[in-house]
């Protein structure tokens, strides 16, 4: 079973032939790369198991600059691709204007609504899973102080801060809640080196646990923590296994299932807006073998508590891009 080999260099990356099944499904990664160890190792994640499952093939492009977008999109469909997958919300713009000119090609998108025909787009509730995360650092700090790395300066990062703030204060309303973001260009999901400094400052600042929203960024956020002897939290995939016994837990967001699930419906597949949430098990918070020593039984009942109530509706939490506000941190 071959997997088509991730196509690096600009102009390599847009010389797809068209020698390929008609019917053969895309992906497209966005800046950072799929292997990322976050947003696009999930996406990935769910073309390989796919690909492992059924014995199929998919083509797949890795994001090197901006300007690639439109051109990778339109050559997919151009050349068959059926059904095509981008990952994160910066296809927007593009998908919208290329959807139109090729009806009969299913696309999918993730981390953004695209009001097309032939478009499904794949939301997730990451303030609730956010949210649980939260209860757990409130849970593990000793000294009252958490961290929010996040990466690009964006509405839906800040909802991942928002959603944390709010679950760390339910647990203590008097923790200190310190947030940076690493820029405002797309260039803040691949920056470990910032992610390390940011959280060397935060640790000053009295941190002892801190939970990355930032893609590549993140990896360096683990590691500064780990060499810091706090707790961070991982983000996406489950990260847990970068620092065995160091993180605390992973905010998971099942971007996997969402990508496995478009190449499992095919083309034609049912379109409209997909939200992936605790009560669908899109978003949650990862237990596993490298944090069960560090996760006390009390916090993961606590945890599992809110995410019932949080699945039954008894408990709302607050989306910063519902209003663009934040109740319980300051931007």
């Amino acid at each position: 079973m071959t997997i088509m080999r991730s196509i690096l260099g600009a102009a390599a990356a847009l010389a797809l032939t068209a020698g390929i099944a008609s019917a053969e499904p895309a992906i497209i990664f966005d800046l950072g790369g799929k292997f990322d160890k976050s947003f696009n190792e999930s996406a990935y994640t769910g073309a390989k198991r796919w690909a492992d499952k059924t014995g199929g093939t998919f083509r797949e492009i890795e994001m090197q600059s901006e300007a690639q977008r439109e051109q990778a999109l339109r050559r997919l469909a151009e050349s068959g691709s059926n059904p095509v997958v981008m990952t994160g919300f910066a296809f927007g713009n593009v998908l919208a204007e290329v959807a139109p000119d090729y009806p009969d090609t299913s696309f999918a998108i993730i981390d953004m609504v695209v009001d097309q025909p032939n478009v499904r787009s794949v939301v997730f509730s990451e303030h609730e899973g956010s949210y649980l995360v939260g209860m757990l650092a409130a849970n593990a700090s000793k000294s009252g102080t958490v961290g929010f790395i996040g990466g690009m300066d964006i509405p839906l990062i800040r909802k991942f801060a928002c959603g944390y703030a709010e679950g760390v204060k339910s647990v203590n309303p008097d923790a200190k809640i310190i947030s940076n973001m690493t820029g405002t260009t797309p260039a803040a999901w691949n920056d470990p080196v910032k992610g390390s400094e940011l959280t060397k400052a935060q640790v000053s600042q009295g941190a002892d646990v801190v939970f990355a929203a930032a893609g590549g960024t993140g990896v360096g956020v683990l590691q500064a923590a780990a060499d810091e002897g706090i707790l961070s939290i991982g983000v996406d995939s489950n990260q847990n296994h970068l620092h065995p016994g160091k993180v605390l837990t992973s905010m998971v967001k099942r971007v996997d299932n969402a990508v496995e699930k478009a190449f499992d419906d095919g083309p034609g597949f049912e379109t409209g807006i997909v939200v992936m949430g605790v009560s669908n098990e899109g978003v949650g918070f990862a237990m596993d073998e490298n944090n069960a020593d560090i996760v006390d039984a009390n916090w993961k009942s606590a945890a599992d508590m809110a995410a019932e109530k949080i699945s039954s509706g008894e408990l709302s939490v607050h989306d910063y891009m519902a209003d663009n506000t934040c109740p319980a941190l300051e931007f």
